[in-house]
């Protein structure tokens, strides 16, 4: 239950920076503080990508992630959701791995996650989750 709470808390906190629910930009522990510094850091991340394409990233990762999140936090549809957050976080470790170097992926700990993520999809369902009250009924 820690690890699927763990994991949908630290999305939403991701996409919650986005928004500036954490402060500006610049404040203490704001990674980003707005979208438009997040599309930044996405272009830095995907350099494959075209310019015109990084908008539709930002919003298709940060849907996702909010999504994720949720799913994981109410234990919906649990091994899915923990699969596709560990297929986006190795997304993720690969792109900063090719953007910034491998130890911005060490430190911001996405490898750690990803790991967490894709074992958690091996895991029995946990009692208290929206799966196992649909699975009782």
């Amino acid at each position: 239950m820690f690890l699927r709470l763990a994991l949908g808390a630290t999305f939403l906190a991701a996409v919650s920076d986005r928004f500036g629910m954490w402060g500006p930009p610049g404040s203490p522990n704001v990674a980003w503080g707005n979208l438009e510094r997040f599309a930044s850091y996405a272009a830095t991340l995907n350099p494959w990508a075209p310019a015109a394409l990084i908008p539709a990233i930002v919003w298709i990762v940060t849907i996702a992630e909010t999504g994720f999140g949720c799913a994981l936090i109410l234990g919906l549809a649990t091994r899915w959701s923990a699969f596709s957050s560990g297929v986006l976080l190795l997304l993720f470790a690969l792109g900063m791995t090719v953007g910034t170097g491998v130890k911005s992926g060490l430190n911001a700990s996405v490898f750690s996650a990803c790991a967490a993520a894709f074992a958690l999809a091996t895991r029995p369902a946990d009692p208290w989750t929206v799966d196992a009250r649909r699975a009782r009924k």
